[in-house]
């Protein structure tokens, strides 16, 4: 096994406990949930159950059943803004937004017509809350942000802009996905109305899990229509969260992971979570300080983004970094646009992307130093870095 830099991704690997997890629930429970009265059933409910009292712990939620599971944070923002956006309504979204953002707003535009200004970011990705301040009219029904870019890893004002959208009467929709698990978030205190987020990231849960939290009044059409094992004589979906957007059987092996993995984050504490990402992302930061021929996009300081760093070699195409990386030192990290085109215009590289390093919390400083001297051999240079 090589070194793994590809958590801005999908996080690997997970607890130990998140594989038990899954696998318990496989091997000992394996009915659906909201199903059934006997006995492995209500087990199953009682894991669908924790993980959303766990998920409205971490995120500062009292009422967790305002949380609605869905298979990711692109499912998340499509229920959000599908649901919510009408025709007429306008929408601030920033340039650093990924496409699970910006493709669900164009096809609203060209389909319901509702309008969208983007409010511009600096190019190391930093935002001004002035800037979507002042991009709000009369008509403007959301403001949706990114919290953390995946491509740069800058952190955006998400509690500033959320308010100032309150006070507006606005709401305020943030993709979580860079940021659940490896940042403090409080839901209230953000001013956040809708929260979306991935459980494959820093959740260290399996692929397939995430969701949507919805503030109390916040109305959204359902997303998609069916059985909810409750209420089945109605023809339409009941009323109540979460019933309301938990149409079909849900991912609960994956459920049951994603538990465990909050259950892991709340136990470590997400300060030293965060701490020890601002560490490592640090350590690498001063080490490309000094290698010639790098640049390195973003705010460069860890206190102002996450465990993301982009980078670009004078001379080499980002794709042939990665390539050379992995094939040569084993080294595991991502090349190209990131789904995220608008945030390239943004920092200047939508014509050759860059090479993104995704630091994760069971990442060490032997590892960081061990790609920071390939870094500076496939540069064309020699490096000790202690």
């Amino acid at each position: 096994m090589g070194i793994y830099l590809d958590n801005a991704a999908t996080s690997y690997p997970k607890p130990e406990a998140v594989y038990r997890a899954v696998d318990r629930f496989m091997r000992e429970i394996g009915a659906s949930s909201g199903r059934g009265a006997y006995r492995q059933a209500l087990l199953a409910d009682k894991v669908v159950f924790s993980a959303r009292e766990a998920l409205g712990k971490l995120f500062g939620i009292r009422d967790a059943s305002r949380i609605v599971f869905t298979s990711n944070a692109t499912e998340s923002l499509n229920l959000a803004v599908k649901g919510l956006l009408k025709a007429g309504d306008h929408v601030v979204a920033s340039s650093m937004e990924h496409n699970a953002v910006w493709r669900p707003l164009k096809r609203l535009e060209a389909e319901r017509g509702i309008e969208i200004t983007v409010a511009p970011c600096a190019k190391d990705g930093s935002l001004r809350p002035e800037d979507v301040i002042k991009a709000i009219r009369p008509n403007t029904r959301l403001v949706v942000m990114t919290h953390a870019s995946n491509v740069t890893g800058t952190l955006l004002p998400v509690g500033e802009v959320g308010a100032a959208a309150r006070d507006r009467g606005v709401l305020f929709l943030v993709d979580a996905a860079q940021t659940a698990g490896t940042c403090p978030i409080d839901a209230g205190t953000l001013g956040i109305d809708l929260l979306a987020f991935t459980g494959h990231k820093g959740l260290f849960g399996p692929t397939g899990t995430g969701g949507l939290y919805i503030r109390e009044g916040v109305d959204l059409l359902p997303f998609k229509e069916g059985g909810t094992g409750g209420e089945s004589i109605l023809e339409h979906q009941p009323d109540h969260l979460p019933d309301r957007f938990e149409a079909g059987t849900l991912n609960i092996s994956g459920i049951a992971g994603l538990l465990a993995g909050v259950d892991f984050i709340l136990t470590e504490g997400i300060d030293r979570i965060r701490g020890k990402e601002k560490e490592l992302t640090g350590h690498f930061l001063r080490a490309l300080e000094i290698i010639p021929g790098i640049e390195v996009y973003g705010p460069k300081d860890p206190e102002k983004q996450v465990g993301v760093v982009s980078l670009n070699i004078s001379g080499v195409m980002a794709q042939d970094v990665a390539y050379v990386l992995d094939e040569v030192y084993g080294v595991m990290v991502r090349s190209g646009l990131h789904c995220a085109p608008m945030a390239h215009r943004t920092i200047g590289t939508i014509d050759r992307g860059t090479v993104r390093f995704g630091i994760g919390y069971f990442n060490t400083i032997e590892e960081i130093d061990t790609m920071v001297q390939a870094l500076a051999e496939i540069a064309g240079k020699t490096l000790t870095w202690k």
